[in-house]
């Protein structure tokens, strides 16, 4: 099977005869492709080359990364930047405030390969932390050279209690183990579609009842993609490439954080309509100590 689909869905899967990249079909299927990652099904896509067999039964999708770290942007919507300063203290308040208007964004590192997980996989509450939030973003897959070669969804959590005590406790409040969730595929990168047409959408659930939901189009974002990615460069080498978090503009309200049990739902929509990006779905688990 030739791939010329103007939608490409790249994936990660496992199944009960193996594991391998593959393509999201339309009718849901998983079919395997002859390529050893996802960055190089994606540049094969690209070029128009990729091709796939038949249908893998039993696949199970995972996150679709190979070795590239995780890095996520912050601050990048209004809503994003008044959230923060809500929450913070006075003084590092004005450390938002500022970031928001500085010609430099805030970037950091998000997680290695090995703390992040796919759709169906468990998100994970700090145990030292009482206010851990989900935070939907488009994730961008980037070459080496930094050329994008796809979009995706992520849920930057994040333990806001911890970074709105000292902003200096942002790398505790952003990485541990289980912080990250990707999936459930990466779209292959057409510039027949306009980010600024995207929506974001997310749901908790929690006992079967919806706690929080909320929407917003990446037009609303205050950051341009392309500066960004330009600055993640600044002497910096991604060799595996790099997928970058590009900040969220859908913050639960003050001291709404998950719970053991509850449910995470982060969509992507194009125009409106549903189910473009997929369904990033995620039951949340509580942390221990070690």
């Amino acid at each position: 099977m030739v791939l010329s689909e103007p939608v490409i869905r790249v994936c990660r899967y496992i199944s009960d005869t193996g594991s391998g990249v593959g393509v999201v079909d339309e009718a849901g299927g998983v079919r395997p492709v002859a390529v050893p990652s996802v960055a190089a099904a994606l540049r094969a896509a690209r070029s128009g080359t990729l091709t796939a067999g038949d249908p893998v039964p039993d696949a199970r999708l995972t996150a679709p990364l190979d070795a590239q770290e995780v890095w996520g942007a912050g601050v990048t919507y209004l809503r994003s930047r008044d959230a923060r300063i809500d929450e913070a203290t006075s003084t590092a308040a004005a450390l938002y405030a500022q970031v928001y208007d500085a010609p430099r964004a805030e970037l950091f590192f998000k997680a290695t390969p090995g703390r992040v997980v796919g759709p169906g996989e468990p998100v994970v509450v700090r145990h030292d932390s009482h206010d851990t939030v989900p935070e939907p973003e488009l994730a961008l897959w980037l070459d080496s050279d930094l050329s994008l070669l796809g979009i995706g969804l992520g849920d930057d959590v994040t333990a806001r209690d911890l970074e709105a005590e000292n902003p200096l406790y942002l790398p505790q409040a952003k990485i541990w183990q289980g912080s990250c969730a990707l999936g459930p595929w990466v779209l292959a990168w057409s510039t027949a579609v306009p980010l600024d047409s995207l929506e974001i959408s997310m749901e908790i659930n929690r006992e079967g009842q919806v706690l929080f939901s909320g929407r917003v189009p990446l037009s609303r974002m205050h950051r341009q993609i392309d500066q960004l990615i330009e600055q993640l460069g600044h002497n910096n080498l991604f060799p595996e490439g790099v997928i970058l978090l590009t900040g969220t503009g859908i913050v639960p309200p003050a001291h709404l954080g998950l719970h053991a049990g509850d449910e995470v739902c982060i969509e992507g929509l194009y125009r409106g309509e549903p189910g473009y990006l997929g369904q990033l779905r995620n039951p949340v688990v509580q942390g221990g100590a070690q």
